[in-house]
């Protein structure tokens, strides 16, 4: 009786040294086949990760957020032109929200990312964020991973775009690019703590459009109440749809990233590794409080109202059950 013969996919598991060796070439299905079981976290994942190890830290992550509307993809597309004619190999992870239905991402960012069509020197994986706040989800951390093994000078991160709470961005990118743009009735949000605490570079996009130069004033009058570095963040003007003010961000850019790389890639590494270690310890208590914990979580309940306990030492006695 004859075997059926084995499945691409199943070779490429099953030959990890050949897998990595074709990413580093530059082959999409090799790269695309090894971030597809690091976004699932499929029981071959472990081993690639180990894999990997030799080939990871040479990458820069740059990060950019900001509010719905702004133009992070148009933005991400213009810089990923200027990194293209600079000869330098570019991998873009979109974090979209997620389908209600189906759980999948609504892949709206590939429509503005025209840039990574037909380029062998650049790619993209949307993900979705899976419901987790913050912007991010533990996935793309993992797929950073697999863009950096696989040679990318530079991986482009862009968070759902949900406002102040899309800081998880400040944990996993070694460079944060924040943005906004007139007309969004964001100017103030823009000014308080939160995103504007997190940003190496802020960016005032659609700079053609009437109030670009109030929004900009307003985020360096901001910055300027600030007694630590943060007063000294740039604030730049860009027209990402013609590409306008791109070459003066990617300066800023590679300022801030060279700062970051004298603190080595271990540093950088260690800083995501805490990050998901922080997000599955509270995955963990989430699900524990889901469970119920078979009455436990009651009794603690009772506790604080009756004065017993801080809902601080509560959620400690929960965690250290």
């Amino acid at each position: 009786m004859a075997h059926p013969k084995p499945s691409p996919e199943t070779q490429d598991l099953a030959d990890l040294k050949g897998l990595l060796a074709r990413m580093r070439t530059g082959e999409r299905r090799a790269i695309s086949r090894a971030v597809t079981e690091l976004e699932r976290l499929s029981a071959a994942a472990p081993r690639l990760l180990e894999a990997m190890q030799p080939h990871l830290g040479h990458a820069l992550v740059v990060g950019f957020t900001g509010p719905p509307g702004a133009g992070k993809s148009t933005l991400i597309n213009a810089y990923t032109q200027h990194l293209r004619a600079e000869k330098k190999s570019v991998g873009i992870i979109a974090v979209d929200p997620s389908s209600p239905i189906s759980g999948g991402a609504i892949l709206g960012d590939r429509i503005r990312m025209t840039a990574t069509l037909d380029d062998d020197g650049v790619f993209m994986r949307s993900l979705a964020s899976r419901g987790h706040l913050g912007g991010l989800c533990p996935a793309a951390v993992r797929v950073i991973d697999a863009l950096d093994a696989a040679g990318k000078d530079i991986i482009l991160l862009e968070t759902v775009g949900t406002g102040q709470t899309d800081i998880d961005i400040a944990e996993v990118a070694d460079v944060r690019v924040v943005l906004t743009a007139p007309g969004l009735g964001d100017d103030i949000q823009a000014m308080k703590s939160g995103l504007l605490e997190i940003a190496d570079v802020l960016v005032v996009n659609k700079a053609d459009r009437e109030g670009a130069e109030r929004t900009l004033q307003h985020l360096k009058g901001a910055l300027s109440l600030k007694a630590d570095a943060r007063g000294k963040v740039p604030v730049l003007k860009v027209i990402a749809a013609t590409g306008a003010g791109v070459p003066e961000l990617a300066e800023a850019i590679d300022a801030v990233g060279t700062s970051v790389a004298a603190g080595g890639a271990q540093a950088r590494r260690r800083r995501r590794a805490r990050y998901l270690i922080a997000r599955a310890a509270a995955d963990l208590v989430a699900d524990r409080i889901r469970m119920g914990q078979g009455g436990e979580l009651d009794e603690l309940a009772d506790a604080v109202l009756g004065g017993a306990l801080l809902p601080s030492q509560a959620a400690a006695k929960l965690i250290g059950s």
